[in-house]
């Protein structure tokens, strides 16, 4: 029987590692796949690859060790939604859903990482499936920004917002038909999260609807408007930084 996942544990940190350094790494060598189409279509296509592989590895082991359930195991989480709309974004370049998915698949992915929702201990093949697709997910929407020049604006923060409440709307129509819990919005997870400072249900559904709309501005403030601001104020004349 594997062990139980342990919240920042040293290999919870040491994945939360390897994002810092994915990340990092795409950003320093954005240029480099800019001016080379075909670096840049192998990472591109190669990102869709790994994230559909890492669904397909999840259906596998939920199928082949008799877990697999309507009410536990449906892509209906928002992790689940956004790692499948990235898989279309990254093939067809959508700037519609990269708007969506910059803030909903970033902001949703991370509070994943920093609070999983996950019962099984490093080795196991959860803990791996699990914590790449999460790192997958932020890595798309990075990829979209650094390497396609991708922007979202402010309107794409209230895109975003509709796109989740649709999407609580229809899930939590099938959680109440199926006596499940997609996306928690029948009551809280087993595991610790965010969540548990929220306050009860129903009321810590509209205290994520508060925060997520920060985090989504604080996400607009750090990538966009402050860079471009300080790019300005460097380059008097107008000049590109980069």
């Amino acid at each position: 029987m594997s062990e139980a996942f342990i919240l920042f544990s040293p290999s919870h940190l040491l994945a939360l590692l390897v994002l810092a350094a994915a990340s990092f790494l795409l950003y320093v060598f954005r240029h480099f796949f800019q001016t080379r189409h075909l670096a840049k279509s192998i990472l591109r296509y190669g990102l869709a690859l790994l994230l559909a592989a890492s669904e397909a590895v999840l259906d596998i082991w939920n199928i082949a060790s008799g877990t697999w359930s309507p009410q536990y195991t449906l892509p209906l989480e928002l992790c689940s939604l956004t790692l499948l709309l990235s898989i279309v974004m990254l093939l067809t370049k959508s700037r519609i859903l990269y708007q969506i998915l910059f803030f909903a698949g970033i902001g949703g992915a991370l509070q994943a990482l920093i609070t999983p929702n996950l019962a099984y201990a490093y080795p196991h093949i959860r803990f791996y499936q699990f914590f790449i697709a999460h790192i997958l997910i932020i890595l798309a929407s990075l990829y979209m920004t650094w390497v396609e020049n991708y922007r979202p604006t402010w309107k794409s923060i209230g895109l975003t917002m509709i796109f989740l409440n649709i999407a609580a709307l229809l899930v939590g129509i099938t959680d109440y038909f199926l006596d499940a819990n997609y996306m928690f919005l029948m009551h809280k997870p087993s595991t610790a999260s965010i969540l548990d400072w929220l306050g009860p249900h129903p009321l810590y559904l509209l205290t994520e609807e508060g925060i997520a709309l920060l985090i989504f501005a604080v996400m607009q403030l750090l990538f966009f408007v402050l860079p471009e601001k300080l790019s300005r104020t460097g380059n008097p004349r107008g000049q590109s930084a980069i």
